[in-house]
C-alpha cells in the first residue's frame, strides 16, 4: 500500500532533505540547511492516499526508525577529523520506506552526553555515548486518512517520542491528523545510545577464555536441561557470558567489549531459528548441541568480531534426522516439497551429499530430501540423479565412452536390467545416450536401445 509523506520544518531551516523514492510534485521545494524563507518548507513524496489500516493487535501504525552515525573528533595520518552526527530518519509505513536526511546545523537537533551535558560543538565531539533529539518533525498521511488518529513507534527500543515539546518521552504515540492528513502537531523523536565512534583507533577485539585469560577463536560451554528435557535461551546465555570475555584496546588500556545479556539472548534466539528449533517463551526443546554466533560491534571504533560458540547439553535430545551419504550421478537441481525447482544451484555429478534414508514420492516420482547439521532442509534432488532407475534393454547394446569409442568390449544382451543415471546427453553425432555404472568411468548406453 502506497501512501503521502511529507516531512516539514520550521520557517529559518529544514530539518530533512527528502531523497524522493516516489514521483515528486512539481511544487515541492529543496529541503536544505541554508533555507531563509520565514515560509514554511517542505518536500512531498506522491502516491495514492490509501487509508491506514490497522491490525487489531498492533502496537503501532507507522514504524519511525532513526539511522544515526556519530563520528568522535580524532587525528588520523596527520589528518584532522572532526567530530560529527550524520544521518537519516525512516518511516515505515505497509512494507514501504522513505527516508529525509539528518541536517545539524539548523537548531532543529539538540545532543546530550552520557553525564546529560549539553554538547554545543559538535565538532569536538568526544568517543562515548549521546542522546540525540530532533524537534519539529511532521509527517502527511493523506486525505485519505484526515482527521484520523494513528500511534507512531519504533523497532528500535532506543527510539522514543514526544507530543509535548520534549517534556516527556515514551516509547509509541498517538497523534491525530487533521483535513489533509497531517500530524496537526509536530513531533520530537529522541534517541539514546548514540555511538561516536573513535576513526583513530584501529584496534580489534580479541576474545578470551574467562577461567585462563587465554586467548581464543572459538569456544563450547556445558549446560543442563530441565527433568523434562527443556532449556532457556537465558540460561545459554548467561553461560557463555561466565565463560568468555571481549577486550579491545584504546589508549593503551584494555576496555571489554563483551555484549550484555539481552544481546547474547538475540544470539542464542537466532541460532534456534537457524536450527529450525522453535521457542516458546524462551524454553526450547534442548537437543545435544547447537552453535551460536556472538556478534560484538567495538563501542570504540565500530568494528565487528564473532565468536563461535558450541552449546552441549549434557542430557539434550538428539534431534538429527537419520542420514546417509550418496554420490550424485547426474548434474541435478533441487526442487521443493511440491516439486518446483528451488534457485538455480546444481550438484555437479560424482559429488557427494548428505540424504534422508529413505525417498518421498512427490507427484508420483522418488526423491531424496537433502539434509545439512543433521536438520532436513526441505530441498529435495530426483532420486533418479542419485540411485538411478532401472531400465530393459530392448536390443542388444554396446558400452560406449563417446559417439565413436567403445568403452569396452562387453555386449549387453537384450531383455537385461540395467540402471541409468538421469536425463539423456546428446553426444556429437547427435545421438543420445543414458550414464550407467556406479562410478565416474565413461560409459554410456543409447537411450535407443531401451
Amino acid at each position: 500500500m502506497k501512501k503521502n509523506l511529507r516531512i516539514v520544518s520550521a520557517a529559518a531551516a529544514a530539518l530533512l532533505a527528502v531523497a524522493p523514492v516516489a514521483p515528486v510534485a512539481a511544487s515541492a521545494v529543496s529541503v536544505n540547511a541554508a533555507a531563509t524563507t520565514t515560509n514554511t518548507v517542505y518536500t512531498v513524496i506522491n502516491a495514492d492516499g490509501t487509508a491506514i489500516n490497522t491490525p487489531a493487535d498492533a502496537k503501532y501504525d507507522v514504524d519511525v526508525t532513526p539511522n544515526l552515525t556519530a563520528i568522535a573528533a580524532s587525528t588520523v595520518n596527520g589528518q584532522t577529523i572532526n567530530g560529527s552526527i550524520t544521518g537519516n530518519i525512516t518511516a515505515s509505513y505497509n512494507g514501504q520506506s522513505y527516508t529525509g536526511t539528518l541536517d545539524t546545523k539548523n537548531g532543529k537537533v539538540s545532543v546530550i552526553d552520557s553525564k546529560g551535558i549539553p554538547v554545543i560543538h559538535f565538532g569536538k565531539l568526544a568517543n562515548g555515548l549521546y542522546t540525540v533529539t530532533v524537534k519539529g518533525v511532521s509527517f502527511n498521511f493523506g486525505t485519505a486518512n484526515a482527521n484520523n488518529t494513528i500511534t507512531l513507534g519504533s523497532k528500535n527500543s532506543n527510539v522514543k517520542f514526544s507530543t509535548d515539546e520534549g517534556k516527556s518521552f515514551a516509547n509509541t504515540k498517538k497523534v491525530e491528523l487533521n483535513q489533509d492528513g497531517t500530524l496537526k502537531n509536530p513531533i520530537s523523536i529522541k534517541v539514546s545510545n548514540v555511538n561516536a565512534l573513535d576513526l583513530s583507533n584501529t584496534s580489534g577485539i580479541n576474545f578470551y577464555n574467562a577461567s585462563n585469560g587465554s586467548q581464543v577463536t572459538k569456544g563450547s560451554v556445558n549446560v543442563t536441561a530441565s527433568v523434562n528435557g527443556r532449556l532457556n535461551v537465558s540460561t545459554v546465555a548467561s553461560e557463555i557470558l561466565k565463560n568468555f570475555a571481549a577486550y579491545q584496546v584504546s589508549n593503551g588500556k584494555a576496555v571489554s567489549q563483551m555484549p550484555d545479556q539481552k544481546a547474547v539472548v538475540a544470539d542464542v534466539n537466532a541460532a534456534l531459528k537457524a536450527a529450525n528449533i522453535p521457542v516458546d517463551n524462551g524454553w526450547f526443546a534442548a537437543p545435544t548441541s547447537f552453535s551460536v554466533n556472538v556478534k560484538v560491534t567495538s563501542s570504540i571504533n565500530g568494528v565487528d568480531a564473532t565468536l563461535p560458540v558450541t552449546v552441549n547439553v549434557a542430557n539434550g535430545k538428539d534431534t538429527t534426522v537419520p542420514r546417509q551419504s550418496k554420490t550424485i550421478m547426474h548434474n541435478a537441481y533441487f526442487y521443493d516439497k511440491n516439486a518446483k525447482r528451488v534457485g538455480t544451484d546444481k550438484l555437479t555429478r560424482y559429488k557427494s551429499v548428505t540424504v534422508a534414508m529413505n525417498t518421498t514420492t512427490i507427484k508420483g516420482k522418488a526423491y531424496y530430501e537433502v539434509i545439512e547439521n543433521g536438520k532436513a532442509t526441505g530441498k529435495f534432488i530426483n532420486a533418479d540423479n542419485i540411485t538411478g532407475t532401472k531400465r530393459t534393454l530392448k536390443h542388444n547394446a554396446y558400452v560406449y565412452k563417446t559417439s565413436k569409442k567403445r568403452a569396452n568390449k562387453v555386449t549387453l544382451k537384450k531383455g537385461t536390467e540395467v540402471i541409468t543415471y538421469g536425463g539423456t546427453y546428446t553426444f556429437k553425432n547427435g545421438k543420445q545416450y543414458y550414464k550407467i555404472g556406479d562410478n565416474t568411468e565413461k560409459t554410456y548406453v543409447k537411450a535407443s536401445n531401451f
